[in-house]
C-alpha cells in the first residue's frame, strides 16, 4: 500500500456481498411497502386492491427480515411457521418475486407508483437467489436482531 496501491477487500466481505445486499433491499422493501401502500389507498380504483395487498406484504416481510419479531409479538403458532418457510435464500427469493410478481401486475389497473414497490421487491429477490446460488448463509443484522437471535429462532 506504500506504493500508492489500493487496498484488496477481504474475501469475507465479498462473498457476503449479495446477502447483505438483499437484507438491506429487504428493509427498504418494508418501508417502501407502507409509503406506496398508504399513498395508493386514495385512488378511487382497482389500485386499493394492490394497496391492500402490498401493505399486507410489507407486514409479512417485517416478520421475515425481523426475526426478533417472532419472539416478541403474539403470533398464532400457524403464522410463525409460515414465516419460518422463508429462512433460507431460494425461498425468500421465491416469496420476494411473487410480491414482486403481484405489483406488477397492477399495471394492468393503471400506472402508478406501485411499480417502485415492484422493482425494488425484484431486485430483493435477485439479490437472495444470488445468495443462494453462492451457498451464502442468512446474515442477520445486530440492527435487526442479530444472527444469534435469527439462530434461536429458527
Amino acid at each position: 500500500m506504500a506504493n500508492g496501491e489500493k487496498p484488496q477487500p477481504r474475501l469475507a466481505d465479498t462473498q457476503a456481498a449479495a446477502m447483505t445486499m438483499a437484507a438491506s433491499l429487504g428493509v427498504l422493501c418494508i418501508l417502501l411497502g407502507f409509503a406506496l401502500g398508504i399513498a395508493n389507498l386514495f385512488h378511487l380504483s382497482a389500485l386499493i386492491a394492490f394497496s391492500i395487498i402490498l401493505l399486507c406484504s410489507s407486514l409479512v416481510l417485517i416478520f421475515i427480515e425481523i426475526p426478533l419479531l417472532l419472539r416478541i409479538c403474539p403470533t398464532s403458532a400457524r403464522f410463525d411457521a409460515f414465516i419460518r418457510r422463508f429462512t433460507t435464500n431460494y425461498m425468500r427469493a421465491a416469496i420476494y418475486g411473487a410480491m414482486s410478481l403481484v405489483q406488477w401486475l397492477s399495471l394492468i389497473v393503471d400506472t402508478s407508483s406501485l411499480i417502485a414497490a415492484a422493482v425494488v421487491l425484484l431486485l430483493a429477490g435477485v439479490c437472495y437467489a444470488l445468495a443462494g446460488l453462492k451457498h451464502q448463509d442468512f446474515v442477520g443484522s445486530k440492527t435487526l436482531g442479530g444472527q444469534g437471535v435469527a439462530q434461536m429462532i429458527v
